[in-house]
């Protein structure tokens, strides 16, 4: 008859388990244990390899810029200051199941060009995508409403109604919708725009899928150009609105900028933030 310690050794081999070289007995429990952790360490670092790899895909399919996080944005003005530590509570509260399914909430961003609006709004982004592997997607609304346009030419060839009905697919379900450059260069939406714009909105709105909406326009000529039935949309939800009015952060393009440039001091570094 074999012995205990012959059985825990065949027991080990047929799991593929290391046998004790001095053939030492271990009693049931302990040798349990020392399975169960093993097995428990191994099915974590499949978790950790499983969320990775979602994150990534996640990462993929937002087409944010990778530079827009908060570790490289300069925190040199009081807008900025204040931005960050809007964003920062916005992101916090995401810990709270009750405050996400509260309702549908949306963040302005607002203020002249180069200010960092668009840097703020990718690092919530990454931070969300990181943290609770939220859904995302960055895009600029003229080129939506381009491709929307493309899309009614039914003698083309190329596809670009399918695409755009994937497109806005994505725009109705993705968890967080990041629109930049809304109504740049337009005075006033061009009405079938702000229809399609304004359902866009009410339908994230009813089911409770988050906006960041970043704008050039103060809130009173972004009403005007969104038109009421699509600033209406807004109202309905959780809004957080944010003023940025610190000095632009792009680098210099011409000669005589760079001289101007340099008889002030460098206080603000180009191309941090967008």
């Amino acid at each position: 008859m074999d012995r205990i310690t012959d059985k825990i050794a065949n027991l080990a081999k047929a799991l593929n388990k290391p046998v004790d070289p001095n053939n030492e007995y271990i009693d049931y429990k302990t040798l349990r244990k020392q399975y169960e952790a093993q097995a428990n360490a191994e099915i974590s670092q499949l978790q950790q390899r499983s969320k990775k790899a979602r994150v990534e895909a996640i990462h993929g399919r937002s087409d944010l810029n990778p530079k827009w996080t908060f570790s490289n944005l300069v925190e040199d003005s009081d807008d900025v200051i204040e931005a960050v530590s809007i964003a920062q509570s916005f992101i916090a509260a995401h810990d709270d199941p009750a405050w996400r399914q509260s309702g549908s909430h949306m963040m302005i961003f607002y203020g002249d060009y180069g200010r960092g609006k668009s840097h703020i709004a990718g690092a919530i982004a990454h931070q969300l995508i990181e943290q609770y592997e939220i859904s995302v997607l960055y895009r600029q609304l003229s080129t939506i409403l381009e491709m929307r346009n493309f899309s009614f030419d039914f003698s083309a060839s190329d596809n670009a109604g399918q695409r755009f009905r994937e497109i806005n697919h994505e725009l109705l379900t993705v968890d967080l919708l990041i629109l930049d450059e809304v109504c740049v260069n337009e005075s006033i939406l061009k009405k079938n725009a702000q229809s399609w714009f304004g359902n866009l909105l009410r339908q994230r709105l009813v089911n409770k899928k988050n906006c960041i909406l970043i704008t050039n326009h103060n809130l009173a000529e972004l009403e005007n150009a969104l038109g009421r039935y699509c600033y209406e949309s807004i109202r309905e939800y959780d809004t957080y609105k944010v003023h940025f009015q610190g000095p632009s952060r792009r680098g210099v393009l011409s000669a005589d900028q760079e001289e101007e440039s340099s008889s002030a001091p460098p206080r603000y570094q180009p191309n941090q933030v967008r």
